[in-house]
């Protein structure tokens, strides 16, 4: 992917472990969220936050941390629910035949309702610092009209998007 390729109107979905990492300085990973962040903002993405994802970040933090003002927040709704139990049930059967082995972890339930979110969001990517999540979505590429990429934040921007960056930036 280029620069210069304006992504103006695409979506991305923003899951819990980026908002943590964005939004915690002390993270070692908080300047790649940042870089991510900004980014995305000026290439014109659209980025959206579950409410799932929400909930999962108040465990620990406020929602007056959020940065709303550059955020559209999705409630998991009904159309949502059919897709994410699609999802879950490829999940649990991948894994039975040993084609999908997450790691020390169940299938968490939340991340397959993200990624029906994202799905029927048309969303470009997933942006996360959860690697296994890149295994799940892997899993599910090509299943139904899932096509949404992981987006790990372990890689920076220049990396991920394969050209110079700048940056040094604050959220």
């Amino acid at each position: 992917m280029s620069n210069s390729t304006n992504k103006k109107g695409q979506v991305a979905m923003l899951d819990t472990s980026f908002l943590i990492r964005l939004l915690n300085e002390e993270d070692p990973l908080h300047k790649y969220a940042v870089e991510y962040y900004q980014y995305l903002l000026e290439q014109e993405y659209v980025l959206y936050v579950s409410t799932i994802a929400l909930a999962e970040y108040c465990v620990k933090g406020q929602l007056d941390e959020i940065p709303f003002d550059n955020l559209r927040v999705v409630p998991f709704n009904l159309d949502h629910s059919s897709t994410a139990g699609e999802f879950a049930a490829t999940l649990y059967e991948a894994k039975k035949k040993g084609a999908f082995s997450p790691e020390s972890r169940l299938i968490i339930p939340n991340d397959t309702k993200i990624f029906a979110q994202a799905a029927k969001l048309n969303a470009v990517y997933v942006v996360t610092s959860d690697t296994e999540a890149g295994k799940a979505m892997k899993t599910l590429s090509g299943k139904g009209n899932f096509s949404v990429q992981h987006l790990d934040i372990h890689k920076s921007v220049s990396e991920a998007f394969g050209m110079l960056l700048y940056t040094d930036a604050e959220v």
